[in-house]
């Protein structure tokens, strides 16, 4: 048997009376500033039903849902350009380093794509693809951010000018570490989309990330 709730409606100063009782009773979420250690930024979990995106913070084991979370680049992260052209022309970037024994060091967060929650057997392939669908800075559509590994192998680029260096697929079961670098100050709101199939059925979810670069 189906049960039903009954409603009914109150008017008037009850009713103000009531909404005033609800907003104190359901405080706004703390907001979470995250700046140092080992944070997956980018990491993807299977509920045997849905694929969830959020920030795994390693150091505490603490989940967070991405809207709950802003990453702190501080000044600290500058480092010399090491001059791969898509990282513009300006003398400095600020780097988080793909070495963590480099982002302890400096005090800055160590940054990971994460699939550790996800199991073999399950996604076709065992892998899931992770695409940047959008990026701004302060605002406006943004060419001042990249992912690359190594002596400047690409693997995302938020230019918007090319299609390329989007999307990338990773193995279930893994960390996955390379340098996340901003050229400029600002507010940056990444965009990303996990996506694999089950049993023929491709699912999917998409998150946006707070970044403020100072």
């Amino acid at each position: 048997m189906r049960a039903f709730a009954r409603t009914f409606s109150i008017a008037g100063p009850a009713a103000a009376a009531l909404a005033a009782v609800a907003l104190a009773a359901t405080p706004a979420a703390a907001a979470t500033t995250l700046s140092a250690g080992h944070v997956d930024v980018v990491d993807a979990d299977w509920d045997g039903a849905d694929l969830h995106l959020h920030v795994h913070d390693e150091v505490t084991n603490t989940e967070y849902a991405p809207a709950d979370v802003t990453l702190s680049v501080p000044a600290k992260a500058k480092v010399a350009n090491p001059g791969y052209g898509f990282l513009g022309t300006g003398s400095q970037v600020w780097l988080l380093p793909a070495d963590e024994a480099t982002a302890n060091a400096r005090g800055v967060l160590f940054p990971g794509i994460s699939t550790e929650h996800l199991t073999t057997g399950v996604f076709i392939g065992d892998k899931v693809k992770f695409t940047l669908t959008g990026a701004t800075r302060n605002g406006a559509s943004t060419d001042d951010f990249s992912i690359y590994a190594g002596s400047g192998t690409r693997w995302y680029d938020s230019d918007p000018a090319t299609t390329s260096y989007k999307a990338r697929d990773f193995g279930v079961a893994t960390h996955n570490h390379a340098n996340w670098a901003f050229e400029e100050a600002g507010t940056y709101k990444l965009t990303f989309k996990v996506e694999g199939t089950v049993n023929g059925t491709v699912e999917s979810a998409t998150e946006t990330y707070t970044v403020v670069v100072s």
